[in-house]
């Protein structure tokens, strides 16, 4: 699986929440069904993230570029440490979490 074009499929063809504050609101409603982060997250962002993740029960993964190649694959001309699947589209992103 590409991780690069599910997750660009996902932003273009699905519903995401992009950022600390949106996707962890989305996180803590139990809206989201897949959290990807950037390798680069600040520390506490993603320790934030992850407690609430893991409470609510919300799959976690890691993307192993930085926020600007995160903010780059999404297509958009800014730096995103986080973002949130709420509807994958046409993607299979959510099969990461069935292969960790």
């Amino acid at each position: 699986m590409n991780i690069e074009r599910e997750i660009r499929l996902a932003v273009d063809t699905g519903k995401v929440t992009i950022g600390h504050r949106e996707t962890l609101r989305a996180v803590k409603n139990k809206e989201v069904k897949l959290v990807v982060v950037a390798n680069n997250c600040p520390k506490e962002l993603k320790e934030d993230l992850v407690y609430y993740a893991r409470i609510m029960d919300v799959p976690f993964f890691e993307f192993e570029g930085t926020s600007l190649e995160l903010g780059s694959v999404c297509g958009k001309p800014y730096v995103i440490s986080m973002l949130g699947i709420i509807d994958p589209g046409e993607s299979s992103i959510l099969e990461l979490e069935r292969r960790r």
